[in-house]
């Protein structure tokens, strides 16, 4: 699943491409993408005549801002945006094709078909659902140290669902938590009210430190993500622990493991990361 690095990617690409546009008329190939309106009909209607004027971010989810109206995206597993000539053949999988005056369609594809769109007026996105309950944005100025141990330092739950939570910081996945806690030398089975001041501190620098690099390489492309340019990130080629199972850790040496935490499979260096109680 794309996580706030790819989004991030995807949505700066998108925006250059589509910002401007006016949108003609929309296809809907498969109804169940369209979450609100309930029919997708009434997706369609709304939507002709608006022109994009920006492409935002909220978390994981897009938010295209339109005149009037906003169209909030979720990719989930491999939702991908690409704009083609109105007359190019529309690829297998592609189910919303949104129609531009100007000969161009934006279309979304998605092989899994597990991603939503839910239309909004502009401003009530974030008081109703999918938007309504996330957290703070990690790379935004309001996400400080002192608010990261407040949102988490009294829970005793292990830290690493806990900052898989949307409700409490959006955007990180599986993929920046195991990288954020090793750099952090963090256990992810540790528990927020175990951790130290300089644990804490290490831990909001890591996450701050990762997310901006990922930005910067274009996310990671460990599955089938590219950005609105149909281009792969790079980020995938400096992660230090996720995916790396048995390779020798970058810090001592010592071969990666690889178990499970919370459901999801969890990359660590058993020596840097070491078990709350450990000496």
């Amino acid at each position: 699943m794309p996580e706030l690095p790819e989004v991030e990617t995807v949505r700066r690409t998108l925006n250059e491409l589509v910002a401007g546009k006016r949108i003609q008329s929309v296809t809907v190939r498969l109804p169940r993408i369209i979450q609100r309106p309930a029919e997708p009909e009434q997706f369609a209607a709304a939507l002709a005549g608006h022109t994009i004027e920006t492409v935002e971010r909220r978390g994981k989810f897009l938010r295209i801002m339109l005149d009037g109206l906003v169209l909030v995206s979720h990719l989930r597993m491999e939702g991908r945006y690409g704009v083609f000539p109105s007359d190019e053949p529309i690829e297998l999988h592609t189910h919303v094709i949104f129609h531009f005056d100007d000969g161009t369609d934006l279309r979304y594809k998605d092989v899994r078909q597990f991603g939503t769109m839910h239309l909004f007026k502009r401003g009530e996105e974030l008081e109703l659902p999918p938007l309504n309950k996330l957290g703070i944005e990690p790379l935004e100025s309001e996400f400080t140290l002192e608010a990261l141990r407040g949102k988490l330092e009294k829970r005793t739950t292990r830290i690493k669902p806990l900052l898989l939570n949307q409700e409490h910081i959006v955007g990180l996945g599986n993929i920046y938590v195991d990288e954020a806690l090793f750099q952090a030398r963090i256990h992810p089975e540790r528990t927020p009210d175990t951790l130290k001041p300089a644990e804490w501190k290490r831990l909001y620098e890591a996450i701050r430190s990762t997310l901006a690099h990922a930005v910067d390489a274009g996310g990671s492309s460990i599955k089938s993500y590219v950005n609105g340019q149909g281009e792969m990130g790079m980020f995938q080629h400096q992660l230090l622990v996720y995916g790396r199972k048995d390779e020798p850790c970058p810090a001592c040496a010592k071969p990666i493991e690889k178990f499970t935490v919370g459901g999801r499979g969890t990359h660590i260096c058993s020596k840097c990361q070491p078990p709350a109680g450990s000496k």
